[in-house]
């Protein structure tokens, strides 16, 4: 099913609903943010639009009729993944990331750990370079690349290609300070495995794997930290923000995906990972601090 203009206009009053206690999810666009007062976070999680125009399904089986070369193209070839691809503007990410990432704390003595916040992007190999320039511009200084390795690959189909890509690509992007890093001690590789999901149902053509999710948020921050994804596309991010005992936060302007997304939430996230009374205090503790009792009112 393609999405139309339609489906993806802003309305003027955007739905908000608020799942599970802890993971509140936008049927609106990012830019928006300042209307509804969310609190501030410790990692920004994200999957941005990769700018592929009319060739997303280049390197895709899709682009084929049942995924075989020798039937002829689909009547995906040649289209875009998203009509929201066009609208999307970096700078205006760039923008919102700067002011919703909390600030980097002040220097303590003895403090040993930071505490300092990030955003981490996943983009397309090219659009690295630009967004490292980009992101300076809005203060974020420093970057770190990340490499997702996959045990397969989509261009198996392409003509003459021996060698095929089975990798997507992300960055770490922070101020001055590195960010706060969960890993008792231990440094790690900046390419990771990329293990499919085959227990959440397929929601979104670029949905990320929860594990992959878990494990950059578990690294990233703490237990009641807030996790931002502001294309949240199939809520992904925010299953495993919520999971791991996190806020959670999203923003989807497709009606589709944001409806698609509400029932992946209720039924992946587990509501045991925090009691109903401890729920409560933390969404009134937010509450207060961004003076929205609407958003919290649990």
């Amino acid at each position: 099913m393609k999405l139309t203009t339609k489906d993806v206009k802003v309305v003027e009053n955007p739905e908000f609903r608020m799942l599970n206690n802890r993971v509140g999810l936008f049927n609106s666009s990012y830019q928006d943010f300042k209307r509804y007062g969310i609190p501030k976070a410790q990692l920004i999680l994200t999957d941005i639009p990769y700018s592929l125009g009319d060739k997303a399904y280049g390197s895709n089986p899709s682009w084929y009729i049942d995924g075989d070369n020798k039937n002829g193209e689909s009547d995906k070839a040649g289209e875009t993944f998203f009509v929201t691809d066009e609208n999307f503007k970096p700078a205006e990410f760039m923008h919102f990331a700067a002011q919703m990432l909390k600030p980097e704390p002040k220097e303590r003595e003895g403090r040993t750990k930071s505490s300092s916040p990030c955003m981490i992007v996943f983009c397309e190999f090219m659009q690295q370079f630009y967004l490292i320039e980009l992101a300076k511009r809005y203060g974020f200084k420093h970057y770190i690349n990340l490499v997702f390795r996959k045990n397969y690959s989509a261009q198996v189909l392409k003509a003459n290609m021996k060698v095929v890509g089975n990798c997507e690509y992300g960055l770490i992007l922070y101020r001055d300070k590195l960010p706060k890093f969960n890993n008792n001690g231990q440094m790690i590789f900046n390419c990771m495995d990329w293990v499919r999901d085959l227990g959440m149902e397929r929601i979104h053509e670029t949905q990320k794997p929860i594990a992959l999710l878990k494990r950059l948020v578990e690294l990233f921050t703490d237990p009641d930290d807030v996790v931002i994804d502001p294309c949240a596309g199939s809520g992904s991010t925010l299953i495993a923000a919520a999971n791991l005992g996190r806020k959670a936060y999203g923003f989807e302007i497709s009606k589709r995906f944001f409806v698609d997304a509400c029932e992946a939430i209720q039924k992946n996230v587990n509501p045991d990972m925090f009691s109903m009374a401890q729920s409560k205090y933390y969404a009134r503790k937010a509450n207060q601090d961004v003076q929205q009792p609407k958003l919290f009112d649990v």
